[in-house]
């Protein structure tokens, strides 16, 4: 739109600018009870070449960027625990996260299919529409003051759900064959993932039976593990312990053609948080958490920004159509499957409003298909707005549903922020 700069500007000169800008809207967004990502986007959408082409394309900062998805991978995966886990596909909590999955999966899907994109892009789109970002999530239920609700806790549940499915997914179609000319090589190229995928799944299973068994014997391994703690002289050695676990994992993916995010996030989980003191983990967690909250993730979500672009938003049709079935498909999967659970109307649609923020995990997936060529800019374009969209509406939506319920309740609702 302008173009302000002819020349590129220096690599350490984008970083201050983008970084500046995007902390700044952050705090913004912050101010009006968003989450700042969407202000560290529209900073990135400033700078980059839909107004101010300031920062022409991501181009060095890719590397950061790349970074800034495996902190923010490993941030989602540390707040989940295994427990959790059982608990999402567990009676009434597996029907909430299937049906707040697999509707908007297939509406995705059946849109893709409509529009003639090809079947990996389909499910791209699929992807994006049915994830349900877990930060965020988790961020708006506490501001709310419902995260232990039942509802709250129903959220939750789906969301570790949807996280997983849509990881795992996202793992198998990265890899997956697409170049097989014949039915003799999309035979072996479906037997060579599904030996990858079931190859990394029970290296997964054996460590987690490996730290289930090492956690039985904590008293005896805890003394140890902090006198090996003691001898490290290094500075935030234990931070660079928990890093390395999730590499290992993350490489462990990557090697298989998984990405890797599935592994990032997997080894997160399966961090042996009872080897470590209280102490010591609350100390990783503030580390991990600054230089991801601070830099990486700041710098991570205004790429996204600058990778948008305005003029590919030229399909009004497609637009229309892929926001509207992001939105209500999403609440309708989360209502239906409430309903199915024993919900009363009132909270299975508020289920449904929760479960629409998309935000973190979602331009996460969105930036992994662009850099693969799976999508192209204006889906791209068109994810990242849905991704604000959804973020920006679901607090207002929750809202309004969490105040409804009080009052059928006959209880004074709380003013929520």
């Amino acid at each position: 739109m302008f173009h302000l700069f002819h020349h590129q500007l220096p690599f350490i000169v984008n970083l201050l600018i983008l970084l500046l800008s995007a902390k700044l809207l952050g705090e913004l967004a912050e101010r009006f009870r968003q989450p700042s990502m969407i202000g560290e986007v529209l900073a990135g959408v400033i700078l980059g070449p839909s107004i101010l082409n300031i920062i022409p394309g991501p181009g060095e900062l890719t590397v950061i960027a790349e970074l800034g998805v495996f902190m923010l991978i490993v941030l989602a995966g540390m707040e989940i625990e295994v427990e959790e886990i059982r608990n999402s596909i567990r009676g009434k909590n597996l029907l909430v996260a299937l049906f707040g999955f697999l509707v908007p999966m297939a509406s995705g899907i059946g849109l893709g299919l409509i529009f003639h994109f090809s079947n990996t892009f389909s499910i791209f789109l699929g992807l994006c529409i049915a994830i349900t970002a877990l930060p965020v999530s988790i961020r708006i239920l506490i501001d709310l003051g419902k995260l232990r609700s039942d509802i709250g806790q129903q959220i939750i549940s789906a969301a570790i759900f949807n996280d997983i499915v849509a990881l795992l997914i996202l793992g198998i179609i990265l890899d997956f064959n697409t170049a097989a000319k014949n039915i003799g090589d999309l035979t072996f190229s479906i037997f060579f993932t599904v030996l990858k995928v079931g190859t990394f799944t029970a290296f997964l299973l054996v460590a987690y039976r490996f730290f289930k068994l090492a956690k039985r014997k904590v008293n005896v391994i805890n003394p140890r593990m902090n006198r090996f703690f003691h001898y490290l002289r290094g500075q935030e050695s234990i931070f660079a312990l928990v890093i390395l676990f999730v590499l290992v994992f993350s490489s462990i993916s990557e090697l298989l053609g998984l990405h890797f995010v599935v592994g990032a996030f997997f080894g997160a989980i399966l961090l042996p948080r009872s080897m470590f003191s209280s102490r010591d983990l609350e100390r990783v967690q503030r580390s991990i958490s600054g230089i991801t909250m601070g830099f990486l993730a700041p710098v991570f979500f205004a790429t996204m920004g600058i990778a948008f672009n305005f003029a590919s938003l030229n399909n009004g049709l497609l637009l229309t159509v892929v926001l509207f079935a992001s939105f209500f498909s999403k609440i309708f999967g989360g209502y239906l499957g409430g309903r199915l659970a024993g919900f009363d109307r009132p909270r299975a649609i508020t289920l449904g409003f929760g479960l629409n923020a998309r935000g973190i995990m979602e331009l996460v997936i969105a930036n992994i298909a662009l850099n693969k060529g799976f999508i192209d800019t204006t889906i791209f374009s068109i994810l990242v707005l849905m991704a604000m969209l959804t973020t920006l509406l679901t607090p207002i939506f929750l809202r309004s549903g969490f105040t409804f319920i009080d009052r059928r309740n006959g209880h004074l609702p709380q003013s929520y922020p």
